[in-house]
Order: C-alpha cells, then sequence, then structure tokens
C-alpha cells in the first residue's frame, strides 16, 4: 500500500463571508484541477512512484483547506482510493462534507471518501508496534450503549497490552476501533473510550461491536 497522511499548509481567507458557498466553490476547484491532473496521477501511481505527484496532490488538498489530511491507498472496489479526512474535526466537516457532495461517482480507477473507511474485516488486521505484532482478531470489548445520547462507551482489551508502555497502549486502544468503525463513524457514535488492563466481562469482538455501532447509528438517523 503506497500511503502518505499529509497536512497540507496554504493561506485562506480567517473569517469567510458565507462558509457553505465558500467551502462549494473550493470543492468544485479542487475537482476541476482533479480532473485536469487525473492521467499524470493515475500514471505515477500505476508506475508505483507516488512521490511524482504527493506535492501536487498535498497544494491541491490546502487549497481546500490547510488543516486537512489526504492519503492515497488502494481502494475497496476502484484500483485507488483518494482520503481527504478532517481528523473528526467539526470545523472541518464542512469542508469535506462539500469535498464529498461534489466528488465525481467512483469507477474502476478511483473511489473517494471524505474519512478514514473501515477496514473490511479487522479481525485480519495485524498491528506492528514497537517491534511486535498484535492480531486485532485478539482484541475484545466491553460497550455500554447509552440510548438517550447515541453513544457507545467502550473499554478495549487486547492480551498483550502488559507488554506496550502507555504510548502504545494507548495506540493499540484506538487502532482497533478506527480500523473496525472507520474514522467518521467512530467519531460520531463512540463516547468514553478506555483501555482495560484485564479482559471485561461479556466482552464482544470487532466485527461484533461494529454491527452494534452500525446498528446504534442507523436507528438515531
Amino acid at each position: 500500500m503506497f500511503r502518505f497522511l499529509r497536512r497540507c499548509e496554504a493561506e485562506v481567507p480567517a473569517e469567510p463571508v458565507d462558509l457553505a458557498a465558500e467551502a462549494a466553490e473550493r470543492a468544485a476547484a479542487f475537482w476541476q484541477w482533479w480532473d485536469d491532473n487525473l492521467p499524470e496521477i493515475a500514471s505515477a501511481l500505476g508506475d508505483s512512484e507516488p512521490q511524482r505527484i504527493e506535492a501536487l496532490v498535498a497544494d491541491a488538498v490546502a487549497a481546500v483547506h490547510p488543516d486537512l489530511t489526504f492519503s492515497l491507498e488502494h481502494g475497496e472496489k476502484a484500483a485507488y482510493a483518494l482520503v481527504i479526512s478532517s481528523q473528526a474535526d467539526p470545523e472541518l466537516r464542512p469542508r469535506t462534507d462539500a469535498w464529498m457532495a461534489a466528488a465525481p461517482a467512483a469507477d474502476t480507477l478511483f473511489e473517494y471518501h471524505d474519512s478514514v473507511p473501515a477496514v473490511p474485516d479487522p479481525t485480519e488486521v495485524t498491528v506492528n508496534l514497537r517491534g511486535e505484532k498484535y492480531p486485532l482478531e485478539e482484541v475484545r470489548v466491553a460497550a455500554q450503549v447509552d440510548e438517550a445520547e447515541g453513544l457507545v462507551d467502550v473499554a478495549v482489551y487486547h492480551p498483550g497490552f502488559h507488554k506496550l508502555d502507555d504510548s502504545a497502549r494507548r495506540a493499540l486502544t484506538f487502532l482497533p476501533l478506527d480500523a473496525a468503525l472507520g474514522e467518521r463513524l467512530a467519531a460520531d457514535r463512540l463516547g468514553r473510550v478506555e483501555t482495560a488492563e484485564a479482559e471485561p466481562a461479556d466482552a464482544i469482538g470487532l466485527l461484533e461491536l461494529r454491527e452494534l455501532v452500525t446498528d446504534l447509528d442507523r436507528n438515531a438517523q
């Protein structure tokens, strides 16, 4: 996988007169640029040389908003995927919403995502931390649903936690949630997230957690 997640840098007006209109205008400009440069982008990716177009894409994304991140990845259905993320920042969501609303339809070459998508099967993923491998199929989650708030509080456990320092343990707490739910669903529907030192009673796996949170999100619409 070729992946470069990068925060972009550019100047934007501090106080746009009409945020929705400005976001739509910048999104339209991006997609015009994308259409003009798609042959060069596809050629670079086809040659496995994404570095040839990284700076070009970064500048175009920065013109949408400098605090957005992007990645170019292998797609789920298309050959490639362009992902632009607000990193769960609600102030940036209007930008990514406008960008996604103006996106062309996915085809066999490219698909587009306005947040980091969930992994098709997180139980098949193995995370490498501090030189050790941690299969996500071993993750167990205690989940408490707050129907009134439309949120799920979770405590995450992995049997390898005892090998890790606090920073790495925190990473192994959140990575499985993002892999199972995707960035946007996790941001919208997870409440309190804790690291469990021992496997909680009545814990569930990541696929069961995905089903639970997806059902909650569907009912909350």
